[in-house]
């Protein structure tokens, strides 16, 4: 037995019954450690190039199958690689930058992989460590948050910032701000502005569709904000009713866009194993660590093993405030943006 058998054999490796064994989700982790180099970063694939997102991702599914040293290993990565202003490129290939845009949405999603370790692991010491880089990434979105609570999706090449918010992007943002807000408190630490800019974000996301770029026709624009925590219970319930016919293709999956006929599976954090209904591999033959690590997530939610598998569903984060602009008025969880004017109207 290898020392990395031992490690995986201290923890309880997740499984869905008929769908994946424990050991074949060990056996995918171990796929993503695999690739992963000797500095830390974890690639899309052997030779490819890794964006901190995904990369993230990967980190999380090593900490899921007990591969410890690999995940702390690959969020030091992110420590080495911070950008001054708390920001990472979009794009790296070995030591070079391949994108140089600066997307929000991944610069926050740290705090994500790290809340999630500490779950798992209950390492105070290590997050710590991170604190200071969590803080600088959270800190840089923050600065893209407007009026409306919405947070600007990316800075171009030149450090021009885009002129509008995703609404995948600012989901994720919002569930990224709520771990950092769990952070801060475990490690004693006051930041209450997370906490109210989490709340704004969020309430933009549940209540104004308006305050971002149109992308209806994108599967993640339809379940993220669900995903993410911003709109739960019976809104929750209803908008993933209302894309169902429109999204799913029974027996295959969910389609990336309404327009095509490729299908994604999306279980439970990311939509990322991208199938023709042929159930051919897009792109040909293409074996990512995103995909591994989108799989290995999701057998943990659906099994609720490790003590981080209900993270995506809002379990161990605090509770979430929503937080109306003054724009607003009155309104109440029915107000929707009149897009003319940035004023929100009770249903």
């Amino acid at each position: 037995m290898t020392a990395e058998d031992i490690r995986s054999a201290e923890v309880t490796i997740p499984e869905v019954p008929g769908i994946l064994s424990c050991s074949e989700v060990l056996a995918t982790g171990r796929a993503i450690a695999a690739v992963q180099q000797r500095d830390g970063m974890v690639p899309w694939f052997k030779g490819g190039h890794c964006d901190p997102w995904n990369h993230v991702e990967a980190a999380m599914a090593l900490t899921v199958c007990g591969l410890v040293p690999q995940a702390r290993e690959a969020y030091r990565w992110l420590v080495r690689r911070q950008l001054p202003d708390g920001s990472w490129f979009n794009y790296y290939r070995g030591d070079a930058v391949k994108d140089p845009r600066l997307d929000t949405n991944v610069c926050a999603y740290l705090a994500a992989g790290a809340w999630h370790h500490h779950l798992i692991t209950g390492d105070v010491d290590f997050l710590g460590e991170l604190w200071p880089t969590i803080e600088g990434g959270i800190d840089f979105i923050l600065r893209w948050q407007q009026p409306d609570g919405s947070v600007l999706w990316s800075l171009n090449s030149t450090g021009r910032p885009e002129k509008y918010a995703l609404l995948t992007g600012s989901s994720s943002i919002y569930h990224s701000l709520r771990c950092a807000v769990a952070v801060a408190e475990r490690l004693d630490k006051d930041r209450p502005d997370w906490e109210l800019a989490a709340g704004r974000l969020g309430h933009a996301v549940a209540h104004h569709p308006g305050a971002f770029a149109p992308k209806a026709e994108f599967a993640m624009d339809w379940y993220y904000p669900v995903l993410s925590g911003a709109v739960e219970g019976e809104a929750g319930r209803r908008r993933i009713a209302d894309g169902w016919s429109t999204f799913v293709m029974d027996g295959l999956g969910v389609r990336c866009v309404s327009t095509g006929d490729w299908v994604t599976a999306a279980e439970t954090a990311e939509c990322v194993l991208t199938l023709y209904p042929e159930e051919e591999t897009f792109p040909e033959h293409e074996r990512t660590s995103y995909t591994f690590a989108a799989m290995v997530l999701a057998a943990d939610a659906l099994s609720n093993t490790t003590p981080a598998a209900g993270l995506f569903r809002g379990e161990g984060l605090p509770e979430a405030l929503d937080l109306a602009e003054p724009h607003c008025g009155d309104a109440t969880d029915g107000c929707a943006v009149r897009d003319t004017q940035r004023s929100c109207l009770p249903d």
